[in-house]
This record gives structure tokens, sequence and C-alpha cells, in this order.
């Protein structure tokens, strides 16, 4: 087991001392990485958590518990889009929230990767917004020294990915195992994976403010019909324009008199019979056929039973009002040649019978 006090000496320290020295060279202020708001919602303050965790030029750690401490709504959301960072400033932040009596909700609106991952472990609830990712992978670092301080630093790695493993195990279940195997393959998750995996509570689908409004009726002046007289028209409008007029033309004076009438002569129907009908009359049972009839001869009793005649096809009144008017004209030459066709025709058939 490697000596932990010997290998995280000073880390914090260094790395404090180190992006004092950058930002006085550079001559900035501390670029901050966070925000902290009261004023959105007095019963729910919002962290924005929108950057790389600590880094040369961020603030550390104990800056944002500092700032943390000042809230006092009962409600915290925490808005993350980060890449990750310093993994010993992440477990201070997670364990931060984690303590922090206001309940804690954590909305990943981009990314959540890396470190900024398990910042995300330590909310009361954990909301993906729409087409925002998650990730995790192993721990890394960098070394500069002998075979046995690269030795060493390996070691530390894996004591760290395994923390952070657990960290994961904690709130979505499983073991240490399963979790560092998603992390060695660098896992990705979409919001509905991650509600899978355990590690989120909710694919956020709509907008936190709830869905847009329904459109507003329109005002009375903007359903009328256009002015069209700033175009030069200054006829009726389409709503008060009068009934459109029906060209009529009487057919007699393209057919005829005559033949109008034929066709209103069949075009009309043929009125109906209003001859009371006679209700029938009890007519007294019919006695049983003698036998003779049986056999088949005819007695002066007997009667006859007659199939009734199929009812006579109806006549197309229509065709035959203008059969003539259809009909090919006569042809002058036919009529004089007839004749000649028919006696030909007449002298063949007999030479053939012959």
């Amino acid at each position: 087991m490697i000596n932990l006090p010997a290998a995280l000496a000073g880390i914090a320290a260094r790395q404090r001392e180190q992006a004092d020295r950058q930002r006085a060279a550079l001559g900035i202020e501390a670029r901050s990485w966070y925000r902290i708001t009261n004023a959105a919602d007095p019963d729910e303050a919002e962290v924005m958590l929108y950057d790389e965790v600590g880094g040369w030029f961020g603030a550390t750690a104990d800056q944002f518990i500092a700032d943390l401490r000042g809230i006092t709504a009962p409600s915290l959301r925490l808005r993350i889009n980060s890449p990750g960072g310093s993994v010993f400033e992440g477990i201070a932040i997670a364990n931060a929230l984690r303590s922090h009596p206001a309940n804690v909700t954590v909305q990943v609106d981009g990314v959540a990767a890396s470190i900024a991952s398990v910042i995300a472990m330590a909310g009361d609830r954990i909301e993906m917004a729409p087409n925002s990712m998650l990730m995790m992978h192993d721990a890394s670092g960098v070394c500069a020294g002998n075979a046995t301080e690269m030795e060493e630093m390996a070691e530390l790695l894996d004591l760290i990915s395994d923390n952070i493993a657990d960290a994961y195990a904690s709130r979505a279940g499983g073991t240490r195992d399963e979790w560092r195997a998603r992390m060695k393959a660098e896992t990705w998750y979409l919001p509905e994976d991650a509600v899978a995996a355990g590690l989120a509570d909710e694919a956020v689908q709509t907008p936190k403010a709830g869905t847009p409004a329904e459109p507003a009726e329109p005002e009375p002046d903007m359903a009328r019909a256009w002015d069209l007289a700033a175009y030069g028209y200054h006829g009726p409008r389409p709503a008060e324009s009068a009934p459109t007029a029906t060209l009529t033309e009487d057919i007699r004076t393209l057919v005829g008199e005559e033949v109008a009438a034929q066709l209103a002569a069949a075009v009309t129907p043929a009125a109906e019979d209003t001859t009371p009908v006679e209700p029938a009359t009890e007519t007294a049972p019919v006695e049983p056929a003698p036998a003779a009839e049986l056999r088949g001869e005819r007695g002066p009793e007997l009667v006859s039973l007659e199939r009734e005649a199929p009812a006579a096809e109806p006549v197309d009144e229509w065709a035959a009002a203008v059969a003539h008017l259809v009909q090919p004209p006569s042809d002058p030459w036919a009529a004089l040649v007839a004749r000649y066709t028919n006696s030909t025709s007449a002298a063949r058939s007999a030479t053939h019978a012959a």
C-alpha cells in the first residue's frame, strides 16, 4: 500500500501557489467558474457550474464552499455544464453539497464529464436536460520521477478511480468492479441511458417552466378580410358581394321546337294511378283435388296454376325519342347499285347451288 500522506502532501497548496503565480504574471484576477444566486426564486437558489472544476485560473473549492454557506433558501438547483477538472476539488465540492441543509437538485444542462459527473451524484435529485450527456472514465495524472515514483503514481490513480467508482455505486447500486469496468471503457450516457443505469432520476422532456401557452384567439380586426383598396381594388369585399348570377339558355333555340317537345315528353314522369285499390276479399278454402286429377285427368273443377310471365324489359324512352337523330343518313348511291349487287349475289348463290 502506498504512503498516501507522502503522495498527496501539498497537492492543493501547490495548485493554489501555481495559480497565484500565473495570475500575478498575467495581471489578471481569478476567473470564477461558478455562480451562485438567490434572486431567481426566494425558495430556490441557483448554482451555475459552467466551466472546469478548479484549474490554474479558476477558484478553488474553499471559495466555492464559503459562498455555498451563504445560501439560505430551502432548495438549491445546481446546473452543470462542465468537462471536469481537479479530482480533489470536485470531491470537496460534492461533499459540501451533501452536507448542505438545502434540498439539492442537480440539473445537467450540457455535459457532466469526469469529476463533474461525481459532483452530480451529490444531488438529492438528478435531472438530465434534453440531449445532455454524462461521462465517466478512470482518473489520470502526470508524474515525473524514477520507476518507484511511477509505480506509486499508478497505484494512486487506481485508488482514486476505485474511490470514484464507489460514488457511482453508492448512487446507482452495483459493485465497485462493475463501475470500474465502465470507467475504463470511458462510458457516455444519454439522458434515457443515465436514468436506466440509475445515475439520474429523470430525463426532462419539456422546459422547467412548462409547455408554452396556447396561442390567443385572433382579434376581430385580424379575422376580417384584407382591405384591398391599398392595391387599387375598389370592388365589393368577398363577404359583401352579391349572389353569383346564373347563365341560362333556352334549349328550344338549340334543337328546335319539335325535338324539344319530344325531349320534354320523354323526361316527364308518368302520372301515378290514384285509383283506390279494393281490399282483397276472403275466398273459400280450396278443396283437395280428386284422385283423377292427381293422375293427370283434367276435371271440370280443376283450377290450373300458370306461371306468371316475366316482366317486360323497361323501355328506354329517351333512346326512342332521339333514335331518329342518331340514324345515319341514307346513301343515294347505295340505293342505285343495290339491285346489281343483290342480283350478282343471287347468281352466285344459284351457281353454287347447281
